[in-house]
């Protein structure tokens, strides 16, 4: 038998080579998959992972899915650092989105610059008011934030279904369930003619180096990475936790909320019944593949965009499920956790106690006594007694 036992402090190296052990393994994991599912490993592996880049626009397309990616892993990476689990970014971007496109359609005949900026500002606006509700109730009731911001994704879900089959459907759309388009001054506009990457990308570069400088430069982010490594030692030093809370919470809220902008101003060009096939769950397996560091997650975004586009390349020309996208995401998450477990910790074998010998002592406290008075509870007949009479009798 063994057992865990923690090991000293990891070094810098071993923690950052375990995102390239994870990606390793799940490599080593794809090619037995794409066997059992009767394909040739290294063509698949071309077609999933080189091919989708291999051109310009392909890597347009990467670039465009990494952006929300690496909002919401921002986001989730500086929340996690203050020891918040936020897990409802998918809802928050998809307020967000709300926010944005009611702003869009409400301005839908005005053409100026202002228009823009004012979406962003009240997609942020979005996604914090609903990062805000599961901020509020862990610091005023101590509830769990993990099940209220997860359940408030599928709330966000179902208001957005809900306007877009009511108050914000397109009357000239043929019943379909999608507002109107927005006009040019609501989008977006365009890195590269001909592309789809769009002026959201820059934005998420942006994102990047201040949520780098606030974690590095600043005391606000230095109280949040202590308040969630070391609770004890924050509360002595006299920082707030319901304000590290706030600040996580509202920090992470806004980044996803300015995706959601960036996907409804952006190549969706209005509201749908869907937003997001789920970037903000893709993005707690970012922030974790990328340490939880601005510069980390966003290579662990492109990492992750490339596995959305070679999975959509896999359907197309190798037939393969949409599912496939997941598998990997999740052989991800799954070897990145069991790396980190034998960083952190090492299996010690247990020490076999071997049971005492026929007659031989005990040595425990329980027997001291007994050896001290052979006529006492044991009796005469006791074998602590018959061997101190032995030894008297030597």
């Amino acid at each position: 038998m063994s057992r865990l036992e923690r090991r000293p402090e990891p070094s810098r190296a071993m923690m950052l080579a375990s995102p390239l052990i994870a990606a390793a393994a799940m490599l080593l994991s794809g090619s037995v998959l794409f066997f059992c599912l009767g394909q040739e490993p290294l063509h698949a592996f071309h077609v999933y992972f080189i091919k989708p880049a291999s051109s310009l626009y392909g890597i347009g397309e990467l670039l465009l899915k990494a952006t929300p990616l690496i909002l919401c892993g921002v986001g989730l990476a500086l929340s996690f650092r203050a020891n918040v689990a936020n897990i409802g970014a998918d809802g928050q971007l998809t307020m967000g989105a709300i926010a944005a496109g009611a702003v869009a359609l409400y301005f839908d005949e005005v053409q100026a610059g202002w228009l823009l900026p004012l979406m962003i500002v009240a997609g942020a606006l979005g996604g914090m008011a609903w990062a805000a509700v599961p901020a509020l109730l862990r610091t005023r009731f101590n509830t769990s934030e993990i099940l209220v911001s997860l359940m408030l994704v599928y709330v966000a879900y179902l208001y957005l279904s809900y306007l877009v089959h009511g108050p914000l459907r397109d009357p000239a759309g043929f019943n379909f369930p999608q507002s109107k388009m927005f006009n040019q001054s609501a989008t977006l506009p365009l890195l590269i003619e001909g592309l789809r990457i769009n002026a959201a990308f820059p934005l998420s570069l942006l994102a990047v180096a201040g949520a780098w400088f606030f974690c590095s430069r600043t005391f606000a982010g230095y109280r949040m990475q202590v308040s969630g490594m070391a609770p004890a030692a924050a509360a002595y030093a006299g920082f707030s936790e319901p304000r590290n809370v706030w600040a996580a919470f509202m920090l992470s809220g806004a980044l996803a909320g300015i995706a959601g902008v960036g996907e409804v101003a952006g190549p969706l060009g209005q509201l749908q019944p869907s937003v997001s096939p789920g970037y903000g769950f893709a993005a707690i397996i970012v922030a974790y593949v990328g340490r939880l560091h601005p510069f980390g997650v966003l290579l662990s975004a492109l990492l992750m965009s490339l596995l959305y586009i070679g999975g959509e390349s896999a359907q197309i020309e190798l037939q393969l499920p949409s599912a496939i996208t997941g598998l990997f995401q999740g052989l991800l998450l799954f070897y990145l956790l069991a790396a980190d477990l034998f960083i952190h910790y090492r299996f010690k074998p247990r020490r076999r106690v071997v049971p005492p010998a026929q007659g031989a002592v005990p040595t425990g406290p329980a027997n001291r006594t007994s050896q001290a008075n052979p006529a006492g509870p044991a009796g005469p007949t006791s074998p602590a007694a018959a061997i101190a009479r032995t030894g008297d009798a030597v």
